[in-house]
């Protein structure tokens, strides 16, 4: 039987309102100048032909001509697709377009076996205001590193439509920028001082200086083009 204090605390925790997404800010108009780019040292991740360079589950990906661009999808069934190449201290540069209620993520110093969110680490890539994501641990949200650290804003475009993101990571810090708002950034000695992370759980990652940058998939259709990179 609960006690008095006991009941008040379960009526409490029970009215509780659930987690919102992070508050919104306008997404900007980002520029992408090609030349400048690559003079400042970014490589293409993805040739816009197949899926050369990369490993994992590339059955569960499919090129495809969005708008007269080529882009990679993830398909029903889709999981996680990561570089053949590794990286350390990089700034990756991309875009992403979400259908209702999408559910993805970017993998990040993962290894190419386990679960990336813990064997390495994983940005959220998800459509925040669909219903069944209503109450979600706010680190779990986009852009958010999952279990660790949960973003400070939003700034996605409707679904449908294309975003521009930049995931920086350097050292121990991590930096991302939606839509020219920066969401993330964080150093990792103090959101999980000594390993301990929001969430409560172990992620090996924290102790990673590099790995694979992936996508992890979760049968959901997202469609990622003009990958980018070049390293710090």
């Amino acid at each position: 039987m609960h006690t008095p204090t006991l009941l008040a605390i379960a009526v409490l925790a029970a009215c509780a309102p659930a987690t919102l997404p992070p508050p919104a800010a306008a997404p900007k108009t980002v520029t992408v100048d090609a030349d400048a780019e690559k003079t400042a040292g970014f490589a293409p991740l993805f040739n816009g032909k197949d899926l050369d360079g990369w490993v994992g589950d590339t059955k569960g990906y499919k090129i495809e001509d969005l708008g007269g661009a080529a882009a990679i999808v993830c398909q029903p069934g889709g999981t996680n697709l990561f570089t053949k190449d590794e990286f350390g201290d990089f700034e990756f540069r991309f875009e992403f377009m979400l259908t209702p209620g999408a559910n993805n993520g970017i993998a990040l110093r993962a290894p190419t076996s386990g679960d990336p969110a813990y064997a390495g680490f994983e940005s959220q890539i998800l459509d925040n205001m669909a219903d069944q994501y209503k109450g979600l641990k706010d680190w779990q949200y986009h852009g958010s590193i999952y279990g660790i650290a949960a973003a400070t804003a939003t700034a996605l475009r409707p679904t449908g439509e294309w975003n521009h993101e930049t995931i920086t990571m350097k050292g121990r810090t991590i930096k991302v920028e939606l839509n020219g708002v920066v969401i993330i950034d964080i150093d990792l000695d103090k959101v999980a001082p000594d390993g301990k992370t929001v969430s409560g759980n172990k992620i090996e990652g924290l102790t990673r200086a590099r790995g694979h940058i992936g996508f992890c998939g979760h049968g959901d259709r997202v469609a990622y083009r003009n990958l980018r990179i070049r390293k710090l």
